[in-house]
């Protein structure tokens, strides 16, 4: 079944079972875990650190930064996670994966080598095709937070 919410909960330790529905937090080893929100009942597990997933708590709710892309996965849920809410964003074709891996891999490797990346002058992510108004608009409102 499709997850519209998760329910953060914070752990010492990441359980061997997720529960559906369940953002689990394990802010002492910097550690995110949830099954896919598309109800294929895969793991997904989120390391956090500036170079990848960044959490935000306001002590009621969670986002986290930036998208999850689950590519690895059979399913290829891509979504946000916004207010403990999720939120369903485009497939990606194979050759913005790769652009995203791409940049991910360069943002870790400045970070863990303690410089900062090169600023970048567009999106690491490739537009697969323009997008129109109506879905402009749509994630102009629905991809902001609560």
């Amino acid at each position: 079944m499709k997850h519209s919410q998760l329910r953060p909960k914070f752990v010492e330790f990441i359980p061997e079972t997720l529960e559906d529905g369940v953002l689990y937090v394990a802010m002492e080893y910097q550690m995110v875990a949830h099954r896919c929100c598309c109800g294929c009942g895969n793991p997904v597990y989120l390391p956090l650190s500036p170079a990848q997933w960044r959490l935000t708590f306001d002590g009621e709710v969670v986002c986290m930064e930036p998208s999850v892309g689950s590519w690895g996965l059979p399913c290829r849920s891509h979504y946000w996670i916004r207010g403990n809410r999720v939120l369903w964003a485009e497939q990606w074709t194979p050759q913005q994966v790769e652009a995203s891996r791409e940049f991910g891999r360069r943002q870790r490797n400045a970070h863990f080598a303690g410089t900062a990346p090169a600023p970048e002058a567009t999106s690491p992510v490739p537009s697969a095709q323009p997008q129109s108004l109506w879905a402009r608009f749509r994630a102009f409102f629905w991809m902001r937070d609560p």
